[in-house]
């Protein structure tokens, strides 16, 4: 068995401090100004973003989870990010966390709406 066969156990808590420590990182002055470089290039178009930033944020998260006995790797991040999103449906502060860090490569999304219930459409 090699090494990168080999996944740590993840707890919500654990979870939590690992993207937490990501969150510290993604706020560090150098890596603040990489993202920032790359969104000055993309705007809010999604393929860009995930062409520029998103590559940024998950070298980010690499550096953080290898300290936490992920492998270095893609194999390693696909595996933490699989059991992040299945801790998060029971744990909204894993959830919450998660998605600040989705935030740095995903662009606003704008919830399309009809009116809401007891609200009257009125057009002018």
């Amino acid at each position: 068995m090699s090494k990168t066969d080999i996944m740590p156990h993840l707890s919500p808590e654990r979870a939590a401090e690992i993207l937490n420590k990501t969150l510290d990182h993604l706020n560090l002055p150098e890596n603040t100004q990489k993202i920032e470089e790359a969104r000055d290039n993309v705007g809010n178009e999604m393929l860009k973003m995930m062409q520029f930033i998103f590559p940024v944020v998950m070298q980010i998260q690499i550096d953080v989870i290898k300290n936490y006995g992920f492998p270095e790797s893609r194999e390693g991040i696909v595996k933490f990010t699989q059991m992040i999103r299945s801790l998060e449906r029971d744990d909204a502060e894993v959830a919450r966390l998660h998605g600040l860090i989705k935030a740095y490569y995903l662009p606003p999304v704008s919830a399309h709406t009809t009116s809401e219930p007891g609200e009257e459409k009125i057009s002018c």
